[in-house]
């Protein structure tokens, strides 16, 4: 191990010293501890509980507390604790829901003192009393917490979360019969310990878990938590509801979070998964970290500070069987590398940009900005501060200004509010969207849902068959591929000159034109009937032929149009076609030569006499005449992506809704969660709740789908006394009056209740609204405007 420079640290009576330095463990660490003088670290796991001395230049095993020859389950360590005033006292929670307590003092090998199994399932969290040597606390799996007496062999007190699972316990430093609990649920509640019947405050603190919590060991009423929302909140507690002062965004899910001593802004903190490093921020710039140790390789599961007023060390366990010390100054600070720049938009849309002064300097063409302009009344500079321990550096800043009416918004509004995303045939919400879009002047967004609509629809929902078109005119042949037919010799390098058997002769150049083989197919599939959606065209040429000039073509008799009926499977009846009149000798030589006909596979008729027109009817499709949806996917899922990366993220979510399952698996899950989170986000913004909810019911993706069906939990207080009110009934537990009294009937409000939240009066929605038709203040007496909500 390379040595690095030493630090001493002078702490009353001793001093502190060493170096980073780092040890292999035998198995990967769940929790560690240090004892109360910072002489010696306990790291437990599910395979390993050991004591190591921290000598100044290395670890040093002392004690394994893993003893017997088939160890139990109460080895198998989630959390440890040891005693900051009985230096021979640790206690361990057990992945088995056993929480054990264990005496170093004791001569055998056999460590283990008391051992409580109140709990059902895993123990998550264990915490000593700060001041109390007999008072252990232990949060579980099963939603409680148990205060343990170590003079009794059971718990004395049981508090229930009502709730999931306690994630973390942590008395408060500077309250002594304060702790405050975590869950599963994103709340954190706060008890006292004389109290286990009900908490004394509750809060949600994040979206999802809250893994860990810790109080500031200075100042009393700050709590930090962290979350697997990726956040760390500093709450201020000494309010009479907790009020966030600090919050900080890490890049993943906090698993611990611990203040630094000595340093009142300072905490470190370490992520249950993806990040390997542990971060110590400045809560007043919670952008980047002010000091990170990379040293880990795996997920770091413990972190704590050396010593409770020892800012320069830190101890830290992981998963990758190492037990680290890291001395503060050789932390790398992401800040030396950071570029000082910042952005952001204005009210009107308009965009302020910060960077070096070297880096603008640079722009010939940058003009100065107009400090006196009333567009911008304010710009705030921070004073510089001296207890922050950052670098001050001086920005140069350039304002973007946008045409006030160029960046309006209503068409975003108008389009969420008018668009179809369920409830009708694919085709009919296409064309819907697509009306919306061209009454919005977007006509780009307009093309794109028409193309939807032609290239997935399904065929055979597009139209069907007639009742006045009798399908016996075409004698039972199928019309399988229509052509535009003229100057063939451009195409085929061939001339065909047709005659016909009454002595009439007539030649035409004939055009096969690629681009119109998928105009028609079958008979059933392609003719339009009256009730059809749209209507059909049809090209020859220069000119167009009706609908009807497409079936004029009939036979002579009943017998003709039997012997020229063939089922789909031209190929196997192919060789029963012998009856037809041969062609000329000379028609049959350009047919051999021309690549596309051969042999008797192609019979040419003349529809009607117009000039220089005529129709080939193939009785063989050459290709499928309907390509298939799949075939379009990578042209969708391309399309998608351009709208999201133009920052339209309606129409790529609004795609994604219509087309469903026929898109959705060509796109993976995170890519339809950002866009979905991003394009909802818009929608709250601009206060279209209905659509947003709408969106997250329709959506795709089951990370959002999730969104509507999380718990939502209603706090009430009591009206008269302002205390928290339990849901067993109408009447407070405290004052015993009802809480929810109509201020006009003087009845108890059991459904829908309105009041003023400036006075707090309220009563029946019905009552309250008949009589702010004819009085404006509150039905009460108070003499309060009232302001309903």
């Amino acid at each position: 191990m390379e040595k690095m420079s030493r630090v001493t640290t002078a702490l009353s009576s001793s001093a502190i010293t060493g170096r980073t330095m780092f040890c292999h463990l035998d198995a990967p660490a769940n929790a560690i501890s240090v004892c109360r003088d910072a002489t010696q670290v306990v790291v437990a796991g599910r395979n390993i509980f050991k004591i190591y001395a921290l000598e100044e230049e290395q670890f040093v095993e002392k004690l394994n507390l893993r003893v017997g020859r088939k160890p139990s389950l109460n080895f198998s360590c989630a959390d440890v604790m040891w005693h900051q005033m009985e230096e021979n006292l640790l206690a361990t929670a057990a992945t088995n829901g056993a929480v054990v307590t264990w005496n170093l003092g004791k001569p055998s090998r056999n460590k283990q003192d008391q051992l409580f199994t109140e709990h059902k399932r895993t123990v998550n969290k264990v915490c000593f009393h700060p001041t109390e040597a007999h008072m252990l606390l232990s949060g579980s799996q099963d939603g409680f917490m148990k205060c343990f007496d170590l003079r009794k062999k059971e718990s004395v007190s049981t508090f229930s979360g009502q709730s999931e699972s306690v994630r973390d316990v942590q008395f408060s430093m500077k309250d002594y019969f304060t702790f405050a609990a975590s869950f599963e649920n994103g709340n954190v509640q706060l008890w006292d310990i004389r109290r286990p019947d009900r908490y004394e405050r509750m809060f949600t603190a994040h979206t999802g878990p809250v893994f860990c919590c810790d109080w500031h060991p200075d100042d009393r009423g700050w709590l930090a938590t962290g979350g697997r929302d990726k956040m760390v909140k500093v709450w201020d507690m000494t309010t009479n509801r907790a009020k966030e002062i600090f919050c900080v965004q890490t890049i993943a899910s906090v698993a611990r979070v611990k203040w630094r001593p000595e340093r009142k802004f300072h905490l470190a903190t370490c992520s249950m998964m993806v990040d390997h490093n542990i971060y110590v921020w400045d809560i007043r710039r919670p952008f980047i970290p002010f000091a990170t140790f990379e040293e880990h390789k795996d997920v770091t599961t413990g972190i704590v500070w050396r010593h409770q007023h020892d800012p320069h060390f830190l101890l830290s366990g992981s998963k990758d069987s190492t037990l680290y010390q890291h001395m503060f100054k050789d932390a790398t600070r992401p800040v030396d590398k950071a570029n000082p720049e910042g952005l952001c938009f204005g009210l009107f849309g308009d965009l302020a940009f910060a960077a070096k002064e070297s880096l603008i300097s640079s722009d010939v063409n940058r003009k100065p900005y107009p400090g006196g302009d009333r567009r911008y009344p304010i710009f705030f500079f921070k004073k510089p501060d001296l207890t922050e321990q950052f670098a001050h550096v001086s920005s140069a800043l350039s304002v973007f200004e946008t045409d006030l009416d160029s960046n309006r918004m209503d068409w975003f509004v108008k389009t969420a509010q008018l668009y179809l995303l369920s409830g009708k045939p694919f085709g009919e919400l296409c064309d819907h969207n697509a009306k919306v879009a061209q009454d919005l002047k977007r006509p780009q967004v307009s093309t794109t849902w028409t193309m939807l609509r032609i290239m997935l629809s399904d065929p055979a929902n597009q139209a069907t068959p007639a009742a006045n078109h009798n399908p016996g005119k075409l004698g039972g042949l199928p019309l399988m591929n229509s052509f535009t037919i003229k100057e063939i010799g451009s195409v085929m390098g061939t001339e065909s000159r047709l005659e016909r058997s009454k002595g009439e002769s007539r030649q035409d150049n004939v055009h096969l034109e690629a681009g119109n083989s998928h105009i028609s197919n079958n008979n059933e599939e392609n003719e339009e009937t009256e009730g059809s959606e749209g209507q059909a065209e049809y090209m020859f040429g220069d000119a167009e032929l009706d609908d009807d000039d497409l079936y004029s073509m009939e036979h002579d008799n009943q017998t003709e149009e039997q012997e020229f009926t063939l089922p789909r499977e031209a190929f196997q009846l192919r060789h029963e076609i012998m009856d037809n009149p041969s062609a000329p000798d000379h028609l049959q030589q350009d047919k051999s030569d021309s690549p596309h006909v051969s042999g008797n596979e192609a019979e040419v008729t003349c529809l009607t006499p117009i000039e220089s027109f005529s129709l080939i009817s193939i009785s063989q499709p050459l290709f499928s005449p309907h390509l298939a949806a799949s075939f379009f996917c990578p042209i969708v899922r391309e399309m998608l992506s351009y709208y999201a990366e133009q920052g339209d993220v309606q129409m790529a979510v609004s795609v994604l809704i219509v087309l469903g399952d026929r898109i959705r698996k060509e796109i993976d899950e995170l890519t339809q969660e950002h866009w979905y989170t991003s394009y909802i986000d818009l929608l709250q913004r601009f206060e279209l709740w209905n659509v947003s909810n709408e969106v997250i019911k329709l959506s795709t993706c089951s990370a959002i789908t999730c969104l509507n069906q999380t718990s939502t939990t209603l706090h009430i207080n009591c009206s008269n006394c302002k205390r928290p009110m339990s849901n067993k009934g109408w009447i407070c537990d405290r004052c015993h009056q009802c809480a929810s009294i109509c201020a006009v009937c003087h009845h108890v409000v059991k459904g829908m209740f309105v009041w003023c939240q400036g006075c707090s009066h309220g009563g029946h929605l019905e009552h309250i609204m008949n009589w702010l038709k004819s009085n404006a203040h509150c039905p009460a007496g108070c003499g309060h405007l009232f302001l309903c909500y």
